[in-house]
């Protein structure tokens, strides 16, 4: 009788970074014993220059991308971008994917939403703090959120922190939605749809984003982290 040999463990690079707004640090911290936990090899970058080494690229499962409001080289866009087209999972939440590098088109396209705004609460009730931004919405499910694994059995929920308006296209999977209110002081006179959750095949690659996880406090909220660790897991080669 012959014992079964045990999965080779997998790969899962961290880049982490940018604005200290979004707590990459304390962020990803969260997420790294369940990923150890699920086999994986965990390593952290500070910065997007190892995407610039194909030897290394190559054997990446997992690519959890935490890193807001900065700038890729060439070289190392174009490594990321050959990585996932490779069977290299791409996955994040917040800032740390969908507001990564504004000035980089083709990185936009690669993930296929990217943060406009968060629309904030009534001017007179503004204090200067991240909290201005804070509003409670929904985070609405869709239909094909029941038969996906990443989000079979959560039901809609409400959040109170940042409400992403996202700039996206249609050869994303949407998985949950929320919708912007029109209030008073707003200049937009109907409501505004933004994907939420959403999936995206690149390649051989799968790419998955989380909107909702601005702090680790919105990171531990159960559904908000039930569905990351999902994701991260159904993005992975």
């Amino acid at each position: 009788m012959t014992t079964p040999h045990p999965h080779p463990p997998r790969t899962a690079l961290i880049v982490r970074g940018g604005w200290d707004g979004h707590q990459p640090v304390e962020a990803t911290e969260l997420f790294i014993p369940f990923l150890e936990a699920n086999g994986f090899i965990v390593r952290i970058e500070e910065s997007p220059a190892i995407y610039a080494d194909p030897e290394y690229m190559g054997s990446v499962d997992l690519i959890v991308q935490a890193n807001t409001m900065s700038t890729i080289e060439k070289e190392e866009f174009e490594g990321l971008r050959a990585a996932v087209e490779a069977g290299t999972g791409l996955a994040g939440w917040h800032g740390g994917i969908a507001d990564s590098y504004r000035n980089t088109s083709d990185y936009l396209q690669l993930v296929g939403g990217q943060f406009a705004s968060h629309p904030g609460k009534a001017p007179e009730e503004r204090t200067g703090e991240q909290s201005d931004n804070y509003v409670p919405h929904l985070i609405q499910m869709t239909d094909a959120a029941a038969e996906h694994p990443i989000t079979a059995g959560i039901a809609d929920f409400e959040l109170t922190t940042e409400q992403y308006w996202v700039l996206h296209d249609d050869y994303i999977d949407v998985l949950a939605t929320t919708t912007q209110a029109v209030r008073p002081w707003d200049p937009w006179n109907r409501e505004v749809t933004s994907p939420a959750i959403w999936t995206r095949q690149w390649g051989a690659g799968r790419i998955f984003v989380s909107t909702p996880g601005h702090r680790v406090e919105i990171l531990e909220n159960t559904n908000v982290r039930t569905i990351i660790e999902r994701g991260l897991l159904w993005a992975a080669r």
